[in-house]
């Protein structure tokens, strides 16, 4: 198989990501800060240890300020949710994954107000469009990192110099580039950044995480047991017990560990080298091809390892479905979950087919496909 759909989940993993999860199973499978024993605290470091890659990672100096969750849409919820009330306005764009979108469509049931800013042909957005949308209850600003469709990768550093030029929080959803860009928090204006721990962090699936500047209070989505402060009936307000209600995926979050470990240990710089390499000679293959059309920015330095492409008029999920039937090729077709990116680049009938680079997808991979995709558009 030719895993090309790496923007949904990172496949293969580090060995040492299995190999972490196996030992967590076999060797402390309990629950964290619950309590005393040696496999509970062998536990308990290890979510530490997790935390503090994180920080590394991420340049936060305070690891308690990158709270555990299952996936970035759980990230997302908590930062929006915990955020926004009746009467609030919220400016976003309209390239932005469901995840955000339908935790705000819920919430304009509410009273929350919505601006979608849109994004030019290639996905790129303007700050000024952004700056213009401002109004006197704007409370929060949302943007992703990188499209999920075309990879664009957005100026996330002039937009949170706006909002915080006007003293609104922003959120940045980094599905597509925590783990592959440079993400440093000490120095962008960021509020909140919500990731997943499966794409490329490197990690399993069913975790994720959300930083939260520090000064920043959310309302919790949930309440719960945290094995602090057991005596009280009332939540914790430190972090991240205030977040982390519940049993944690311990086994996930050492395997995601394992996963920075290896980000760290072969540098983030390089990964996003080979990486933008394969997209160049990729993008290069899909340009020879007739009847080709590929969306999002022609500079690879502009996009995430995302294409989105479509072969004349033809299905997208069709186009896909062939290239897993007749060529062993893993993509994904359709609309991505992000029906309003689609109708910005003019998608949204026919979908497009998605192929997704990951760091150990290949040069050889990347010839085939691009011969399999020569051979659908004769």
């Amino acid at each position: 198989m030719i895993y090309m759909d790496n923007a949904a989940t990172s496949w293969p993993k580090p060995h040492g990501v299995y190999k972490a999860v196996d030992k967590c199973m076999k060797k402390y499978g309990a629950n964290p800060g619950r309590s005393g024993h040696k496999m509970a605290i062998e536990a308990g470091n290890i979510v530490l240890y997790t935390r503090e890659n994180l920080g590394k990672l991420f340049n936060v100096s305070d690891p308690f300020q990158i709270i555990f969750t299952c996936n970035a849409t759980d990230s997302l919820n908590l930062a929006i949710k915990g955020t926004l009330k009746e009467g609030d306005h919220v400016i976003t764009t309209s390239m932005e994954h469901n995840s955000v979108v339908r935790p705000l469509k819920e919430l304009e049931k509410a009273g929350v107000k919505i601006t979608f800013v849109k994004a030019n042909q290639e996905g790129i957005i303007d700050p000024e469009d952004i700056k213009k949308a401002i109004k006197s209850n704007t409370r929060l600003i949302i943007s992703t990192h990188a499209s999920n469709v075309t990879g664009t990768i957005m100026p996330i550093e002039h937009i949170g110099t706006i909002a915080k030029e006007y003293g609104i929080s922003f959120l940045v959803d980094a599905a597509q580039t925590a783990g592959l860009l440079p993400i440093d928090l000490a120095r962008l204006p960021i509020d909140m950044l919500a990731f997943p721990g499966h794409k490329s962090l490197l990690g399993p699936q069913g975790t994720g995480g959300l930083y939260i500047r520090d000064g920043l209070s959310l309302d919790p989505l949930r309440q719960g047991g945290t094995g602090s402060q057991s005596e009280s009936l009332i939540q914790p307000i430190f972090m991240p017990d205030r977040y982390e209600s519940g049993t944690i995926n311990t086994p996930g979050i050492a395997g995601l560990g394992a996963g920075i470990d290896y980000i760290l240990t072969k540098g983030q710089k390089d990964i996003l080298i080979h990486e933008r390499m394969l997209l160049q000679m990729f993008l290069d293959g899909l340009a020879t091809i007739q009847g080709v059309t590929i969306y999002g920015p022609k500079d690879i330095n502009r996009r995430a390892g995302v294409v989105s492409i479509n072969i004349d008029e033809k299905d997208s999920s069709e186009m896909a479905n062939l290239l897993d039937e007749r060529y062993n090729i893993a993509t994904r077709g359709g609309l991505h979950c992000a029906p309003l990116a689609h109708n910005t680049i003019g998608t949204l009938k026919q979908g497009t087919v998605r192929f997704s680079i990951g760091p150990f997808t290949t040069k050889r991979e990347i010839k085939k496909c691009i011969n399999a995709i020569y051979q659908l558009s004769r």
